[in-house]
């Protein structure tokens, strides 16, 4: 799939665009387009990428499917943050911690955990992240129903399918990448 470019505010546009790990690499979320600064780090959005797909391929393990991704990542910025995203996933699979234990058996570094307890501060920030934050730079969260504690501009909180295809700061329409299993030749 060809994404579309970038909109006037700077965003992926509104859709739900599904990619492999592969064409997210060679998409124009990674690789510059002929617009792009030449401040573009096309080397750092590799790298999250890389990370993203360590993640995914953690829950594609454990049975989880559909994974989607956005952040300032789906945006036009040189140097995004990090990879932010959800997935859909069991309710009862989650509160038995039974999705979190099958997940840590997996990473090495045992960073899935979506506990407030467990978040630090990155340094010279007083902003706490989680620890998949901290290694991976990417943050994915269980979506079950529940509500995501991101509002509106009406004030309303919002689950994570309609919080992540917002941009924060003005509240505008974006576009989010549903990851999709490489697909395997017998």
């Amino acid at each position: 799939m060809v994404l579309p470019p970038f909109n006037e505010f700077g965003l992926l546009p509104a859709g739900d665009y599904a990619l492999t790990l592969s064409e997210l690499r060679r998409s124009s979320l990674v690789v510059p387009g002929q617009n792009y600064s030449p401040g573009w780090d096309q080397a750092w959005r590799e790298r999250l990428v890389d990370n993203l797909a360590t993640m995914a391929a953690q829950l594609w393990q454990v049975g989880i499917t559909d994974i989607f991704v956005d952040g300032s990542f789906v945006e036009d910025k040189d140097h995004p943050n990090d990879i932010d995203g959800y997935f859909e996933c069991d309710l009862e699979m989650m509160y038995t911690g039974q999705l979190q234990r099958d997940l840590n058996r997996l990473d090495s570094h045992k960073v899935w955990t979506w506990s407030p307890a467990s978040r630090t501060p990155y340094a010279n920030s007083t902003k706490k992240q989680l620890p998949m934050w901290h290694f991976y730079r990417v943050e994915l969260y269980p979506h079950y129903g529940q509500l995501s504690g991101i509002r509106d501009e009406f004030g309303n909180v919002l689950q994570f399918p309609a919080a992540f295809r917002k941009s924060r700061s003005e509240l505008r329409q974006k576009g989010i990448v549903k990851l999709l299993q490489e697909s395997t030749i017998d």
